[in-house]
């Protein structure tokens, strides 16, 4: 029985460090707000990255991608609430040969519009003061829309910069021009917002690809779910591991639970990310945005699009693949750097997870109560997790060791109703990290991960190179896939900024 409560205990003080670390004040969540520099500009901070075999009735020949950006929304953050940046571009990179380098890449721009309403007062004419909204909106590019958001796609075959660019067009009309629709003003302004978020989800045509995809960009829910506020509360967690209490992994609330994230959402078929000339089914993916090199203010601004001249060549300052890698893996002195870089250069990194600190930190907290990190270095296991693949999972048949999502699209799909929450280290192999689904719970998974869970299932170490990696660490704000719609673009519809009349 001492020997019970004294695992239980350790379990609890492991993870309870674990959290303090994982969340530290510039790491807001997956990847909200993760880098000093990328806290100065919210419309370019890329929240979370995900890549998954369709599990959508009938759309397992394709795969999912969802880029989430601009964190921490506010249903109420009128009156600009959250466009993109039109002077941003943002990326989604797929490798599919395994030499860390794009393949394909689909790249983003955004325009806004204004549309200028006006009212008639005492005889003349003046612009209304509501950034967005000057009535009832139930169409793309409704009259009563104040501003018109919209969008471009297209695909780079090799290099992003240097390779051959080809527009992304609707496959009704044939336009390249796409809407986006307003955020969820509230319900007077959009009685109906799912009803009008669905009239802007695309079937596309992508060059070279002989099957439509599907696009949406919109704002969303954020699917994203992490106790923060009892972390910080000098680690006032209830129960942060299973082995402490049997409801341990929902007994803490989701301090995310009302805020929205702005989706790019794609569902493209599989057989056109894999490669022509590698027979692999492993793909990578990232994200990335950029700004330009210079910027200059204008001290006399004649229009809110006159306000700066952006020029230069294009500069990377957002980067997301695998979650909570910025967060918990990345030194703070590289964190920016980190941002800036491509997977092919993340050599420069590796000791950040042959050697991880965040272990170490447990160990000189608690090591005089029994609380021990995994002692097999390198940390094979966590190269494995982030660098290379698991083999036999989703480890390309060749590969460059680089951060990134990595899925093999040859496993089944887990149907909807039959998925586990814990991904492969539960046995469900459709999920992270092999990809990874919306419904995933990456916090739970990571925290196992990094005290040596890969270590008991023999993956790069063996069970006695990790006394602690058997403990169900949790945070304690539960998710899994029942908190995610079942059809594209699976996330929920985003919390309206006023309830219903």
């Amino acid at each position: 029985m001492k020997q019970l409560r004294l695992r239980a205990t350790v379990g609890a003080l492991l993870a309870g460090n674990l959290l303090a670390c994982m969340f530290a004040p510039a790491a807001m969540a997956s990847s909200h707000r993760e880098a000093p520099f990328i806290t100065k500009h919210p419309k370019i901070d890329a929240t979370d990255f995900y890549m998954f075999r369709s599990y959508q009735a009938g759309r397992s020949d394709f795969t999912t991608i969802i880029a989430n950006y601009v964190p921490l929304q506010d249903a109420y953050g009128g009156p600009n609430y959250f466009m993109m940046d039109p002077e941003a571009l943002y990326e989604i990179h797929i490798d599919n040969n395994g030499d860390a380098k794009e393949d394909l890449t689909f790249q983003f721009r955004f325009k806004n519009t204004n549309k200028d309403t006006q009212l008639t007062v005492g005889g003349k004419k003046v612009s209304i003061p509501l950034v967005i909204n000057g009535g009832a909106i139930a169409e793309a590019n409704a009259g009563g829309a104040n501003v018109r958001e919209t969008f471009t796609v297209n695909v780079v075959r090799g290099d992003r910069r240097t390779g051959t660019r080809t527009a992304i067009t609707n496959a009704t009309g044939g336009s390249a021009t796409f809407d986006k629709p307003l955020d969820n003003i509230g319900t007077k302004s959009i009685p109906n917002y799912e009803a009008y978020a669905a009239k802007h989800i695309y079937s596309v045509n992508i060059p070279g690809c002989a099957t439509p995809a599907r696009l949406f960009v919109g704002q969303r829910k954020d699917p994203f779910v992490v106790n923060l506020g009892e972390t910080f509360d000098l680690i006032n967690i209830k129960a942060p591991a299973v082995e402490f209490s049997p409801t341990a992994e929902s007994d803490a609330k989701d301090d995310l639970a009302r805020k929205n994230v702005t989706t790019l959402s794609m569902e493209v078929p599989t057989a056109c990310l894999l490669s022509t000339t590698v027979s692999d089914p492993v793909i990578g993916g990232w994200t990335t945005a950029s700004m330009r090199q210079g910027r200059l203010l204008n001290p006399v601004p004649k229009s809110d699009a006159d306000a700066s001249r952006e020029g230069g060549a294009w500069t990377q300052v957002s980067r997301l693949g695998m979650p909570l890698v910025n967060e918990v893996v990345i030194g703070l002195k590289d964190k920016d750097k980190f941002n800036h870089s491509k997977p092919s250069a993340d050599a420069q990194f590796a000791d950040y997870v042959t050697n991880p600190t965040l272990p170490a930190l447990v160990e000189i907290l608690y090591g005089s109560a029994g609380a021990k990190a995994p002692t097999n270095f390198p940390r094979n296991d966590l190269v494995a997790a982030f660098l290379t693949g698991v083999t036999g999972v989703n480890k390309p048949l060749t590969v460059t060791p680089a951060e990134m999502l990595r899925l093999n699209t040859s496993l089944p799909v887990t149907a909807s109703g039959a998925q586990k929450r814990l991904g492969v280290i539960d046995g469900d192999t459709a999920g992270f990290p092999n990809g990874r689904r919306p419904g995933d719970d990456v916090v739970d998974i990571a925290l196992r991960v990094v005290m040596g869970k890969l270590c008991t299932l023999s993956i790069g170490c063996v069970p006695g190179d990790a006394p602690a990696g058997a403990l169900r660490f949790t945070d304690g704000a539960f998710l899994d896939e029942t908190m995610i719609n079942n059809s594209f673009p699976y996330l929920k519809s985003p919390i309206p900024g006023s309830p219903q009349m």
